[in-house]
């Protein structure tokens, strides 16, 4: 069996884990394990809120998520010998859940929202059960659906240069509609940034230069393929020495987007 290169308990935070993730992108989040090219690894990641969603009927957790908190990522992982400008080459093997549950969320309007706002408004939530490749909904009585388990969220970390690039273009974005709900960029929040093993001053300046984990890169990142599941095998640029590649955000099944900000999620290990 392939050794567990990241171990989490779904029943602590993130903040709480023996060895913490991250919350944001930045080349100086330390690697604390690496792997040699053609190991295989396991990874068991956390749930992308850090556990704010709960297995109950109420939409409260999900109007009140709070979202400074996203996405709660596993790694990075150093890929010993990967050099900037090589192309990381990861295969999937396989996807399990570690709790047996998710849930399909739609987020309130002033709280993140989705492309169906002015339909749907206010905050919902929907329970999914898994059974195998199978997943029904005490809130969807007789439905019952296969799923294709993948990664929301996969990528190697950027070099510094590109992280001052993506800062600036996502500044200039912001900046051309200030007000907008939801905002169209979320920029770098020191509030609730979780930055591995990094403590001090040196915590204090990443936290303050880092991006955000909710949009897709260069290097990957917030990608939601739904088709990145079993059995695929995927292509990473590299921008930094040993790659530092990380996940989290596993779904258990998802269309094609996010229409209503998430799909149905699960606390899983890839």
């Amino acid at each position: 069996m392939a050794k567990v290169l990241f171990h989490v308990d779904p029943k602590k935070s993130m903040t709480e884990q023996d060895l913490p993730g991250h919350n944001r992108w930045h080349p100086d989040i330390p690697a604390e394990v690496g792997v040699k090219p053609g190991e295989d690894f396991r990874v068991e990641c956390m749930e992308w809120t850090d556990g704010q969603i709960h297995n109950t009927d109420s939409p409260e957790d999900v109007a009140t998520v709070d979202l400074s908190r996203a996405h709660m990522l596993s790694g990075p992982f150093a890929i010993k010998g990967a050099e900037p400008g090589d192309l990381l080459v990861v295969d999937i093997l396989d996807i399990g859940s570690l709790e047996g549950w998710g849930y399909t969320g739609i987020f309130a309007k002033e709280n993140g929202g989705g492309f169906l706002t002015d339909i749907f408004p206010e905050a919902r939530k929907a329970i999914w059960d898994f059974h195998g490749i199978y997943a029904t909904s005490r809130h969807l009585p007789g439905v019952k659906f296969a799923g294709i388990s993948h990664p929301g969220l996969i990528g190697c970390a950027p070099s510094h240069a590109l992280l001052e690039e993506w800062n600036k273009r996502e500044q200039e974005l912001v900046a051309t509609d200030p007000h907008r709900v939801p905002p169209l960029g979320l920029l770098p929040l020191a509030e609730n940034a979780l930055l591995g093993t990094l403590k001090g001053a040196q915590r204090d300046r990443v936290a303050k230069e880092a991006a955000r984990t909710i949009p897709p890169r260069e290097h990957g990142g917030n990608v939601d393929i739904k088709n990145l599941s079993r059995g695929t095998r995927i292509y990473f640029p590299v921008y930094v020495r040993d790659a530092l590649l990380s996940v989290g955000d596993l779904h258990f099944s998802q269309g094609d987007g996010e229409i209503t900000f998430c799909g149905a999620i699960a606390p899983d290990g890839p």
